[in-house]
C-alpha cells in the first residue's frame, strides 16, 4: 500500500520516499487583464542554491502558501508558522541547495517586483514520476522535469505571475535540461490550479484518489486528511501550438 502525502513536511510511505508538492494562487487571469496588470519591473530568476534566497522564499512560502491551506484564518499562530517555517526550510535546502558534485537539475525560481518583493516562486526538479499513480518499480517512467512548490502571494494574484513563473520552468526544462515535457501534481480541490494548467496546455495523465495531505489548523496543529492529486502533463517540444495546447 502507497500513503502519499502531498506536503513538504512528509513523505509518500512507498518502496521509496518521494515528495508532493501543490501549489497556492487564486483563479488565473488569463489574456489582456494578466499582461496589463503586471507588476511593474517583474522578473523571475533562479536562486542558484543561494542560502539567503531560500531562507526568504521560505519566510514567503509560508504566508502564500501554508497560510492558504489554514481552515478558518488568514494568518499563521506564531508557533505553528515557526514549525512550518523549519520543516519548509530544510525542504527547500534538500531540494534546491547547492549540491556540490551533485545533479543540478533542480531549481527554485523566484519572482519579484522592482521593489525586489518575492512576488511568487516555482520549483521545477527531475526524479522519476510514477506512471498510473502507483508507487512501484514496474510504474515509474523516465526521469523527467517535475514542477511544483508554485505559490504566488495574495496581493499579487491574477497579475500573470503564476503563468511567467510556468513558462520560465518550462523553458528551463527544455532549453537547458534538453526535455520535451514537464509533469506536476496537483490537488484535485485545487480548482484554480487545475484550470490555469489546463489553459497553459497541461492535460490530465492520472489521479490517487488515496493521497494524505496535511492542513494547518487555527488550534496551532496540523490535521493529517485525505485528498485526491492528479498528475497532469505537457509537452513543451513542438513549436507554439504544442506549447500552448500540451500536443
Amino acid at each position: 500500500i502507497s500513503i502519499r502525502v502531498v506536503s513538504t513536511l512528509t513523505l509518500i510511505l512507498s518502496w521509496s520516499h518521494v515528495l508532493l508538492q501543490t501549489t497556492a494562487f487564486a483563479p488565473p487571469s488569463l489574456g489582456l487583464g494578466a499582461i496589463f496588470l503586471k507588476p511593474a519591473g517583474m522578473n523571475t530568476r533562479p536562486s542558484l542554491g543561494d542560502d539567503e534566497t531560500l531562507t526568504e522564499c521560505t519566510d514567503f512560502f509560508c504566508d502564500a502558501f501554508w497560510a492558504d491551506k489554514l481552515v478558518g484564518k488568514k494568518q499563521l499562530g506564531d508557533r505553528l508558522r515557526k514549525s512550518l517555517f523549519d520543516s519548509q526550510q530544510l525542504e527547500f535546502r534538500r531540494r534546491y541547495g547547492i549540491k556540490v558534485g551533485k545533479d543540478r537539475r533542480s531549481e527554485l525560481l523566484v519572482c519579484r517586483n522592482n521593489r525586489k518583493q518575492i512576488m511568487g516562486v516555482c520549483g521545477i526538479q527531475v526524479e522519476s514520476i510514477p506512471n498510473g499513480g502507483m508507487m512501484d518499480e514496474g510504474n515509474l517512467v523516465d526521469a523527467a522535469p517535475l514542477m511544483s512548490n508554485v505559490a504566488v502571494g495574495r496581493p499579487f494574484r491574477r497579475r500573470g505571475i503564476a503563468e511567467a513563473m510556468v513558462q520560465q520552468a518550462e523553458d528551463m526544462a527544455l532549453k537547458q535540461w534538453g526535455y520535451d515535457e514537464v509533469y506536476l501534481y496537483v490537488e484535485e480541490g485545487n480548482r484554480a490550479a487545475i484550470k490555469l494548467y489546463r489553459k497553459l496546455g497541461y492535460r490530465d495523465v492520472w489521479k490517487d484518489p488515496y493521497a494524505r495531505t496535511i492542513v494547518p489548523l487555527p488550534s496551532g496543529g496540523l490535521k493529517n486528511t485525505g485528498t485526491t492529486i492528479l498528475c497532469m502533463k505537457k509537452r513543451i517540444r513542438g513549436g507554439l501550438l504544442s506549447r500552448m495546447f500540451g500536443g
